[in-house]
């Protein structure tokens, strides 16, 4: 895992608050994410062996970033702290629906570099799977999708926050891995339901990209190649809190990657892990573990 970790400060509100308004009487929770944390959380619960790369403040906000994942078993002898910059926050409104508004102060997160990563080749190499965000630099996830190339790791790229991506970074990752915003980012073109949903992916499939797994939140996912579209639909749950779900299913996946599982096994497992975390609020506190995606499975059939 090359990735993130910040410390979350998540606001539930009786709904999101218009460009310059003010809205009262809502709950604070404060509680550890970041998108790389998250999705390394993800994995770990699930059962996976983890090693996370990335920066951290000298700060106790990074103090116990390590510690609560060190707690899980993650590996964190990757995860540097850096006397220049914050422990990354991230400022989150969730409405009654679930739906969030997210503010990210990138902190100690953006001073990770391609070399202090590379430092930790050995990990990469390690791995069965390499998972990666953009709330790093850029170059060092492509550091991280070219070390995984050289030594035969399958990678997966999720590409959020969204921005733009050159041609030739698409190609590196064995998964691409956007949401329905930021396929419309990467693409240029609109996306409001699975069909052009397929095809933004082709488009992106044209520019190189391997495959591409589009999540259309409750509307599922679409996974396409050169030679295929498969549409997985979504699992319904009463949503709570949409924090993480993404993250759940990017941890999940590479979980059932990595186990050896096809698509048609490894997503209806990412699947079920981002319902799960609509259930509850906040980001890592909302993480299921095997059993309980076991369960809910067994419950679906």
């Amino acid at each position: 895992m090359i990735g993130s970790a910040n410390l979350d400060f998540t606001i539930a509100l009786p709904r999101l608050p218009r460009s310059g308004e003010t809205v009262a009487g809502g709950t604070l929770v404060v509680n550890q994410g970041g998108k790389g944390a998250n999705q390394a959380v993800a994995a770990r619960l699930l059962g996976a062996e983890v090693r996370m790369i990335g920066c951290v403040g000298q700060d106790d906000g990074g103090a116990r970033i390590r510690q609560r994942l060190a707690q899980l078993g993650i590996g964190v002898d990757g995860l540097m702290s850096v006397p220049d910059a914050a422990t990354g926050t991230a400022l989150i409104l969730v409405d009654p629906d679930g739906r969030n508004q997210i503010g990210v102060a990138l902190g100690a997160n953006d001073r990770l570099t391609v070399e202090m990563a590379s430092t930790h080749e050995a990990s990469v190499a390690w791995a069965d799977v390499l998972l990666c965000q953009l709330e790093t630099p850029l170059s060092v996830a492509r550091w991280g999708l070219e070390c995984a190339n050289r030594h035969g790791v399958t990678s997966i790229l999720n590409p959020a926050p969204a921005q733009p991506l050159s041609d030739d970074l698409l190609t590196l990752a064995d998964f691409l891995t956007p949401n329905e915003t930021e396929v419309q980012t990467l693409s240029g073109l609109e996306v409001r339901e699975v069909e052009s949903a397929r095809e933004a992916a082709q488009h992106l499939l044209a520019r190189g990209a391997r495959r591409v797994i589009v999540t259309l939140g409750e509307q599922g996912a679409l996974a396409c190649d050169q030679s295929a579209a498969l549409h997985f639909p979504a699992f319904p749950v009463a949503v709570v809190d949409t924090t993480a779900a993404g993250d759940a299913f990017s941890g999940a996946l590479a979980v059932g990657i990595a186990a050896g599982g096809n698509l048609e096994q490894a997503i209806p497992l990412a699947a079920a892990a981002a319902a799960l975390a609509c259930t509850k609020r906040g980001a890592q506190d909302s993480l299921p573990d095997r059993k309980d995606v076991e369960r809910f499975l067994q419950s679906q059939r």
